[in-house]
């Protein structure tokens, strides 16, 4: 058995009981499209129906291009989960085999080409993460709405190419592949014959699992509704069966930038990449355009309650929402203590009160100090090169111990520590601790 396909075999020690919350809704769809998710549906009447009326086992997939599940993922996990409390079965798909090319939908060049150890690697960190969000079936176990997971590499690296373009190939036309916009977008720039199949092993993905464990519906977000219609075409030309698929908003800020993006890069799931404090202040930090969006797709409070917090009727009840946004959306990724940690360090931060253990801390040697303020900036990652750190000194938005610094040439000296700490502010959000051995 190829290596790269051994993590599906590991037994999970810990079994977590499935993540359930009270249902307001008669359906799963009715709860979807209220709460802002639905974007689109083929057959979307019908769909509804099936939905309210019947069990389906449906897929979401995962092509493993990083470590770590983003915050940007949240919105297909959301779904998940509220499809299984609801009776429905999941497939969380991991594309240990679509990774090796890479969706090139919403890409003006090609993905860096990973190695399969790396995809591999990657895919496994996200199948862990997995195990917060959705229960999954045990091994040999096939039974309720319990999730499968799946890793598209154990059908697609071994296929014979000629018997794979005679069978799935000779379903696609060119001329109408060429008119999605994945492709027609990249025609300029090129597209290469690599990456324009990409939806033919898309597409194959939705057939296999339609034949192995008669998985009836695909889901996505918008941005992949094409590759979905491929998949559900292929099914009724290959299977002469009716499959559906369906797609959600994509997680975007008021201003139309995909969520999930921060100073220093990705918001991530795991821990070590994006601590549970700074997830909360990425969150506590959102526009107030965004609260009662936030709070219906990205929490499991009442329908009722995330519209009443969201709509605030002042900046203090606009910042409470904030903060209950954060709490839930902290809970539900790290667990409800590291949450109360980070809102008892906000709040320490924010009205002097609380604990500040939780703050993104860095230890530093005595023998480093003194050391210039834009050295400090960039060793603490709050900037990406002195020059940036030099701007932000210029500009005064660098405080330390709430003292406005605006010379770059300022030293941090040992004398600057209170109990053994600075707190290095930066711009009105961002916050450090250093400590001093």
């Amino acid at each position: 058995m190829p290596s790269y396909t051994l993590f599906l075999y590991l037994k999970i020690k810990e079994k977590k009981m499935k993540f359930q919350y009270e249902k307001e809704y008669d359906n799963v769809f009715d709860e979807l499209k209220d709460r802002g998710y639905f974007e689109a549906a083929t057959d979307e009447e019908e769909l509804a129906e099936k939905l309210k009326n019947e069990k389906l086992t449906f897929y979401c997939g995962f092509d493993a291009t990083a470590d770590s599940l983003t915050v940007g993922h949240l919105i297909q996990i959301m779904v998940m989960m509220r499809m299984q409390n609801y009776g429905h079965r999941p497939i969380a798909l991991l594309g240990g085999g679509t990774t090796m090319i890479g969706d090139p939908s919403g890409r003006s060049d090609m993905r860096m080409v990973m190695t399969k150890e790396k995809i591999n690697h990657n895919a496994n960190c996200f199948y862990k993460q997995f195990q917060r969000f959705l229960e999954f079936e045990n091994e040999g176990e096939d039974s309720g709405d319990k999730a499968i997971i799946e890793n598209n590499a154990n059908w697609l690296l071994n296929l014979p190419f000629i018997d794979f373009l005679r069978d799935v190939g000779s379903n696609f036309l060119v001329n109408e592949m060429l008119k999605k916009d994945a492709y027609k977008n990249r025609m300029d720039k090129g597209l290469t014959f690599f990456e324009f199949s990409y939806m033919l092993l898309q597409s194959y993905d939705f057939l296999e699992l339609y034949r192995r464990h008669n998985c009836t519906l695909e889901i996505g977000g918008s941005d992949q509704w094409s590759n979905i219609i491929g998949g559900y075409d292929l099914i009724r030309k290959k299977e002469d069966a009716k499959v559906y698929g369906m797609t959600f908003k994509l997680l975007t800020t008021a201003d139309g930038v995909k969520m999930g993006k921060s100073q220093k890069g990705a918001v991530w799931l795991d821990e070590e990449k994006t601590s549970a404090y700074e997830l909360f202040q990425y969150m506590r930090n959102v526009d107030d355009r965004d609260v009662e969006k936030f709070l219906l797709m990205l929490t499991f409070l009442p329908t009722a309650e995330c519209r009443k917090l969201g709509k605030g009727k002042d900046a203090k009840e606009i910042n409470h929402a904030k903060e209950v946004l954060a709490y839930e959306i902290t809970k539900l990724i790290h667990g409800e203590e590291k949450a109360k940690e980070a809102l008892e360090a906000s709040k320490a931060l924010f009205s002097g009160a609380g604990d500040e253990s939780a703050m993104p801390t860095t230890e530093i040697e005595k023998e480093e100090l003194p050391m210039g303020i834009l050295t400090l900036l960039t060793k603490l990652g709050l900037t990406k090169s002195n020059s940036q750190a030099r701007d932000s000194v210029k500009g005064g938005g660098v405080s330390i111990n709430d003292e406005k610094i605006t010379d770059p040439r300022f030293e941090i000296n040992e004398d600057l520590f209170e109990d053994g700490k600075i707190i290095v502010k930066k711009g009105k959000k961002t916050f450090h601790k250093v400590t001093i051995k």
